[in-house]
């Protein structure tokens, strides 16, 4: 799996290009076609970041990320 670097991660922010990227526990998701990220922001929290410490606080565990294609290992 390819390495991505946290500069690469933030460029995938909904903003600055196409795909919309998030970090959680050392792996990076793409979750562009999730319309819960559309725009890069689902509620308070923004695409193109590390979410693993922001975990805590949502309605649900990390289940979730299974509904989504890593695409790399955040480095």
């Amino acid at each position: 799996m390819k390495g991505i670097t946290r500069q690469q991660l933030a460029l995938r922010n909904g903003q600055d290009k196409p795909e919309i990227w998030i970090a959680y526990k050392g792996m990076v998701y793409d979750v562009s076609a999730s319309r819960l990220w559309k725009f890069g922001k689902h509620y308070e929290h923004w695409a193109g970041q590390d979410l693993t410490d922001e975990l805590k606080d949502a309605p649900h565990n990390e289940n979730v990320f299974n509904k989504f294609a890593p695409v790399g290992r955040l480095i």
